[in-house]
């Protein structure tokens, strides 16, 4: 630390907590609980040269720094969460001080309350739904139009060439279609079998790391005793609907349910 420090908050407990001293943070802190507004809290001292409002806007920038400190973030949480239930703050969550964090909290103690009842012995599983490619029914022989016009001397066979352009382009939107009404098909199912879903704005390729189109980007909230049955109506969906890929990750902590805001 080379100057103010400020309190890195990883998750809130109504739990006593425990000895995390074990446990290495978001740049290399320590680990530990402190008592806030009616409730334990999983923190961490952080350096606010790097960490404080101005810095954080500016690091965030930073996709390198960010994966870093997010690992570090997630990593506290998924080993704190199998020794109590808590409730995962955002990731960036930064209090000035004790007495900052305590006021804070305290404001919203009925609204923390009940999220920790809500996501208390429940895990959160993640669908990703992309459209499977089609098979590419274009005849790689056949001459663009142009050509083929210049072979023939009349434009019959460009013609041609068009309507059948224009037939899978239409096939093609019809897949389309097609594959967006089984991803909210597929939505629905899983919906029915969990206690809450978050729908999440699809992802960039980049982001993704797929170049295939994502139809859905859900999370869902199970308790944690339906993991099982839950992956296996994930494979179940993926095998009844081949217009889709469907992606599974998890268990996760239960980020997407922790609150609105």
């Amino acid at each position: 630390m080379t100057g103010a420090c400020g309190l890195w908050a990883y998750a809130i407990t109504e739990h006593g907590g425990g000895d995390l001293s074990r446990l290495t943070g978001v740049a290399g802190g320590t680990v530990r609980t402190v008592a806030a507004g009616g409730f334990t809290v999983l923190v961490s001292d952080v350096d606010l040269a790097e960490f404080g409002e101005v810095a954080l806007r500016r690091n965030l920038e930073n996709l390198t720094w960010l994966e870093e400190v997010a690992r570090a973030h997630h990593h506290v949480i998924d080993a704190a969460i199998r020794l109590f239930p808590l409730l995962p703050t955002r990731l960036a969550t930064v209090y000035s001080s004790t007495e900052a964090m305590a006021a804070a909290l305290g404001r919203r103690r009925e609204e923390l309350r009940a999220a920790l009842r809500r996501v208390s012995g429940r895990v959160e599983w993640g669908v990703k739904a992309y459209a499977a490619p089609r098979p590419d029914t274009r005849d790689s022989q056949q001459p663009a139009p142009a050509q083929a016009a210049e072979q023939t001397g009349t434009g019959g066979a460009g013609l041609a060439y068009l309507k059948r352009r224009r037939a899978q382009l239409t096939a093609g939107e019809r897949s389309a279609r097609a594959a967006l009404a089984a991803a909210q098909a597929v939505h629905a199912e899983l919906s029915g079998r969990a206690a809450q879903a978050r729908l999440h704005p699809p992802q960039s390729p980049q982001l993704s790391g797929n170049q295939m189109p994502m139809l859905l980007n859900t999370a869902y909230l199970l308790d944690a005793s339906a993991s099982d049955a839950f992956a296996s109506a994930v494979t179940a969906a993926a095998t009844a609907r081949p217009e889709l890929r469907l992606e599974l990750t998890g268990p996760w902590p239960p980020y997407s349910f922790a609150g609105e805001d």
